[in-house]
């Protein structure tokens, strides 16, 4: 392992404390100068925001949560498969949990990765049925990525106790 992916994995940890602001929690706040080092950005940013008893989840892709490494280059399905690991991760650092999916938004860059990709959110949707929308867009932030997944989710009752 390079120094430069120690200190990545180091800052990520660091910044993985979830934040009040607005009087929101913030779930693995980040700034873009640090995911987007090729682009002049400065965005303060989060993962996911628990907003009363709702969690709205950033569009995820075929990305490591920790180190911010893409995965699943050039195969839909993996990189749905890891979305779908990211939004069920995150749902849980914010107090819910994947059966508490109430919509997803699916976004591919084409049409032709749709059965892959539904297909992997229909094993880890079984049962739940959430609602959700496909749309088919031009582009993602970055050439390699192939479909991007957001969420909405609520907290039940007896985790806000």
């Amino acid at each position: 392992m390079t120094s430069t992916s120690e200190g990545r994995r180091a800052k990520a940890k660091a910044t993985r404390a979830p934040i009040v602001a607005g009087g929101h929690t913030r779930i693995r706040p980040f700034n873009t100068r640090d995911t987007y080092p090729e682009q002049n950005l400065d965005n303060d940013l989060c993962q996911a925001v628990v907003a009363g008893n709702t969690v709205y989840v950033r569009g995820q892709i075929g990305q490591n949560l920790d180190t911010s490494e893409s995965v699943g280059i050039g195969d839909a399905e993996a990189q749905a498969e890891q979305a779908m690991a990211n939004i069920t991760t995150l749902l849980e650092e914010a107090g819910s949990r994947i059966e508490h999916l109430v919509k997803l938004t699916i976004y591919l860059i084409d049409p032709r990765y749709r059965e892959a990709v539904y297909r992997t959110v229909g094993r880890w949707t079984k049962g739940v049925h959430p609602i959700s929308t496909g749309l088919v867009v031009s582009a993602l932030a970055r050439p390699e990525w192939l479909c991007e997944i957001d969420a909405v989710a609520v907290i039940p009752e007896e985790a806000q106790a």
